[in-house]
């Protein structure tokens, strides 16, 4: 049998005779040379199964039709033939036989990898074709690398004009003495290291482009919702800077993107890695007008770019970034720290590179130790950068403005492009502001004072008309580059005009009472806050007792304000949906710097820092009926042609806070009167015509503020100390508001063309007479009323919250009686306080002793409770089982027997009695007993052989743990007989003595028992 052929083979092979021998090769011969060597074969061969090759043939098993032309015919009988129990398949005559295969598990999974491997294949081939397509296509319009060099030098100086369109300072152009081109050779290699690492470590390796970095700068950018970086190479930047326009310049999108790819990789195949670099460096803004690194290390070190040291090359390394914000001059604690960063990542580069930074194969690299970075560092903390020679007019305007153009058109723009920006500041009005900020700083040495800002917004329209950012720019020892107007200060009580609109949002009106008293709150809220409670104290040191809200706003004291801020809640309430805190207020009305997590409140005493350009805005929403329009300083912007390239046009107004409530906080900064008890009635805020106004002072007189507006203008005055030193002595009444008084008056006569816009009263402001002590609508014990102001659907308390009620108690508990609690009750006149400090100063003080009686409140004291009883409160039983009320009692002594119970704070009971129906004295049967008698038992055995006939009192007093009390009384009828006293025998002349007895007393009138209770 053919050894070949497995068991499972149903289809022999046909037998082949004399078969033609294959192309090229000669037939075998019948016996091979060494046939005899074979073992013979243990039974003669199957005539039907193939001869045995006679030798090794490579083409054995291929079988072709001439195999099978010969032995047709008996190849067909030996089929038909089947021998039994074979299953012989009938194969065709002239057909070739075929063998079936079965597909294996593995195959299946060959086949459909072979099948993934081709559609990903052929997705890679339509993406690759795709891109080579958009290659093409961007390539065609971009412009050539060619032009690199010729591009490097060209400026366009950019002007600001003021509202008027008279110009305020031409930007320099940086040609102009504030760029020197120098080889790459003569730039300190500490520079091209710090600059490698900080904008592009891999730029020596990278094609122009980093991928990595592109593909980690997407994820930070969609992980964090904003664009957080954008992994430019310094080619990137290159070809941004010089070969794109400047309106595609700063597009965020993924074609500008392509295109700045593109253009990196064909200047990285044109030009030389050191002379990308080279251009770069001598290209690059470093702020203060100075372009390129020769420039920049003149204008910060007084040196040139070769002579650089690590810390000064870290430094400006950093500045390119963002140089309106990393400004030493205006900016120092951000600057040093961008430094700080640089120096990082030039150690941690060569960490990474195993001890060095690699900076081109012409240069030695660079080495930065643990010791040089921490040495690098100091150097600049300690180094005295002096700022250059201004000449620029409004110089913080202008600065401010630069800094507004970086972020919208980037740091490069206003430098190229020559740009005519038209801004809204109001000449005039900036050196009115100017002037009055200069002298009352001078004004004010003796106090400490060095520094002011002003800020001046026109409400309606949002325009920034005038903003002095320091009383002396050029003063390096009151650090007078930083702008203050920008920069965040504690605002002290300016802030608490917010904090009680914020109330108003949530119920309360102009006349809601608050307490000015000795108060405690927690330190934090967190429960477990070890630190001492929080204290608040008034500015005079004193405490006014019972304040409405217009007379704690208009004086403004302190502990009314933190008392709202409490109420208002610093954060939202987690238990509703709605952004209800005060933090969430505040970004309402356009503050975006509180945004520190460990606000306590203090806040409602100015406790968070907020620039006083913020805090001005705020103000302006007062004045513009509670409509807010964001603070706006450009107006518009042409190009080089003349070309509009920006028009500012006012958002549609956003109603912050209701109309009805900005007007309550018109009226009550503007009157006058309410203000009178804490700043007297002459003062500077008082001025010839209604204006709003508010000052504020912060702890150790750091920060004097004074804000206020008409519907024409909103001015915010700061003064004290760029350093945070504080001031001597000197409040926001006699530092800040003789500076807004002076600028108020001129400038609204200015503004309003001499007729100063009145405040609009809304439709919605309705009058109501209140008690002018409670705030509620007078009840018939409030002692003098007044008028006040409410929103018409905010009107004030009822007369039933007055501060005289009357009302009905369950003597036990103390509480509102009920039906659940009718059993021992009594009406009586209490205090309706709810404020747990003004309780306790009303008990304890002697000055809230003497407001109590003033107003007419007898001892002792009762306050009014805070709910009604429950089922569920304490109970108690008293009940005189003998005698009975009305009984007559004919036998002595008298056993008293009684319930005596209570379910809670028992403490105590007393039985007296007294002679007639209603006794005016009360003698103690048993004075004190501290055993309760749940069921009928013997309190006291009376002799009744002392008391007189007639109507006699039985009281039964049960006291209670927590202070109440309750009372039992009935009376009895004694019909013992009334002793006769012993006659006295008086010795006289006659023999009959007289005999004086004691007459009975007639009957009382007769008592009907009731339940009543001693406060």
């Amino acid at each position: 049998m053919n050894p070949q052929r497995s068991a499972g083979d149903e289809i022999p092979t046909q037998p082949v005779k004399n078969p033609a021998p294959p192309r090229g090769r000669k037939r075998a011969s019948s016996v091979s040379a060494d046939q005899s060597t074979l073992p013979p074969l243990t039974s003669p061969p199957d005539p039907n199964l193939p001869i045995p090759a006679e030798g090794i043939d490579l083409d054995g098993t291929r079988a072709t039709p001439i195999a099978y032309q010969e032995g047709l015919n008996r190849t067909t009988q030996s089929v038909n033939a089947t021998p039994p129990g074979r299953g012989y398949r009938k194969i065709p005559p002239g057909k070739p036989p075929r063998i079936p295969r079965k597909l294996t598990p593995g195959s299946c999974l060959l086949f459909g990898m072979l099948g993934i491997l081709s559609l990903i294949i052929l997705g890679g081939f339509a993406i690759l074709s795709f891109l080579i397509f958009q290659y093409f296509r961007v390539s065609a319009t971009l412009p050539s690398v060619d032009e690199l060099r010729a591009r490097s030098s060209q400026f366009e100086t950019t002007t600001i004009y003021d509202r008027n369109g008279d110009k305020l300072y031409e930007i320099m152009d940086p040609n102009a003495g504030k760029r020197t081109n120098i080889p790459l050779e003569e730039m300190s290699p500490y520079l091209i290291a710090a600059t490698l690492a900080t904008e592009d470590k891999n730029f020596y390796t990278n094609p122009g482009f980093d991928l990595p970095a592109m593909f980690r700068a997407l994820w930070q950018n969609y992980t964090t919702g904003e664009v957080v970086s954008g992994a430019s190479t310094i080619t990137q930047q290159l070809a941004r800077i010089l070969l794109l326009g400047p309106d595609e310049r700063y597009e965020q999108t993924v074609e500008r993107k392509a295109r700045e790819i593109i253009l990196a990789r064909e200047i990285t195949r044109k030009y030389t890695k050191d002379q990308i670099l080279e251009l770069y460096l001598n290209e690059i803004n470093y702020g203060n007008i100075s372009y390129g690194a020769e420039a920049a290390a003149n204008t910060y070190f007084d040196t040139t770019a070769s002579r650089l040291n690590l810390a000064e090359a870290a430094f400006l390394a950093g500045l390119p970034q963002a140089p309106g914000v990393y400004n030493i001059y205006t900016n120092r604690d951000v600057t040093l720290e961008r430094s700080l960063q640089v120096l990082s990542l030039m150690y941690e580069l060569t960490k990474e590179n195993n001890g060095c930074i690699l900076i081109g194969s012409t240069q030695a690299p660079v080495c930065v130790t643990l010791e040089e970075f921490t040495t690098g560092a100091q150097n600049l903390q300690n180094y005295p950068f002096k700022p250059p020679a201004n000449q620029i007019p409004f110089p913080h305007w202008v600065m401010y403005i630069r800094s507004l153009l970086e972020q919208k058109f980037g740091a490069d723009a206003i430098y190229r492009t020559g740009m005519k920006v038209y801004t809204t500041l109001d000449p005039v009005l900036q050196s009115l502001a100017q002037q009055t900020v200069t002298q009352q700083v001078q004004n004010l040495v003796a106090q400490n004072v060095t520094d002011g800002a002003l800020v001046a917004i026109k409400p309606s329209t949002g325009e920034i008309l005038a903003m002095v950012g320091s009383a002396d720019f050029d003063n390096a020892a009151i650090s007078g580059q930083v702008n203050m107007a920008l920069a965040p200060r504690q605002p002290g009580s300016s802030i608490k005009p917010l904090t009680y609109t914020a109330a108003f949002e949530k119920g309360w009106t102009p006349s809601t009472l608050i307490w000015d008293v000795p108060s405690e709150f927690a330190p934090s809220s967190d429960p477990n806050d070890p630190n001492p409670p929080y204290k608040p104290v008034n500015y005079d040191g004193r405490f006014h007792g019972p304040v409405l809200m217009r007379n704690a706003l208009a004086n403004s004291y302190n502990i009314p304000a933190v008392k709202a801020m409490d109420f208002v809640g610093i954060q939202d309430d987690p238990k509703t949906t709605q952004e209800d805190g005060f933090l969430a207020f505040a970004k309402k009305m356009g503050i975006t710097s509180l945004t520190q997590p460990w606000y306590g409140l203090a806040l409602g005493l100015g406790g968070g820092e907020i620039p006083l350009l913020e805090m001005t805005s705020a103000y302006s929403i007062f004045a513009n009926n509670g409509l807010k329009v964001p603070p706006v300083a450009i107006s518009r912007i042409e190009d080089q042609s003349g070309n509009e390239i920006f028009q500012y046009t006012q958002p549609s107004s956003e109603q912050a806070i209701r109309p009805e409530h900005a007007y309550l906080i018109n009226s009550i900064l503007s009157d006058n009167e309410a203000r009178t008890p804490a700043f007297g009635a002459n003062s500077v805020l008082n001025l010839p015509f209604a204006a709003a106004v508010k000052t504020g002072t912060t702890n150790d007189f750091r920060d004097n503020w004074t804000l206020g507006y008409t519907p024409d203008l909103a001015v915010g005055v700061w003064v004290g100390n760029a350093d945070n030193s504080p001031m001597i002595n000197s409040t926001g009444l006699t530092g800040a508001a003789p500076i807004w008084s002076q600028f108020m008056q001129a400038a609204e006569m200015l503004v309003s063309n001499n007729s100063p816009t009145p405040f609009s009263r809304p439709a919605g402001v309705v009058d109501e007479t209140i008690c002018s002590v409670s705030g509620t609508k007078p009840s018939e014990f409030c002692p003098s009323e007044k008028q006040e102001i409410f929103a018409f659907d905010q009107p004030p308390l009822e007369a039933s919250q007055d501060l005289w009620k009357r009302v009905r108690v369950d003597t036990w508990t103390g509480l509102i009686s009920s039906e659940a609690c009718g059993d021992f009750v009594k009406d009586i006149d209490t205090v309706n306080v709810k404020d747990e400090s003004a309780r306790k100063w009303i008990l304890d003080s002697q000055d809230g002793q003497n407001w109590a009686a003033k107003m007419g409140f007898e001892d002792p004291i009762v306050f009014t409770p805070s709910r009604e009883c429950r089922a569920e409160d304490p109970r108690v039983e008293i009940v005189f089982v003998n005698p009975t009320n009305e009984q007559g009692i004919t036998t002595s002594p008298l056993d008293i027997s009684a319930v005596i119970k209570a379910t809670e704070n028992f403490k105590e009971w007393r039985l007296d009695y007294g002679v007639g129906n209603s006794p005016k004295k009360w003698v103690p049967l048993v004075a004190s007993s501290k055993e309760q008698h749940p069921d009928p038992g013997l309190i006291h055995t009376w002799d009744l052989k002392d008391i007189p006939s007639g109507k006699i009192a039985l009281r039964l007093t049960v006291y209670s743990k927590d202070g109440h009390k309750s009372e039992k009384k009935i009376v009895f009828n004694n019909q013992n007989p009334t002793p006769t006293p012993t006659p006295t025998v008086t010795p006289t002349a006659t023999l009959h003595p007289t005999v004086t007895s004691t007459s009975t007393p007639e009957p009382t009138e007769t008592f009907t028992p009731e339940t009543i209770v001693t406060p």
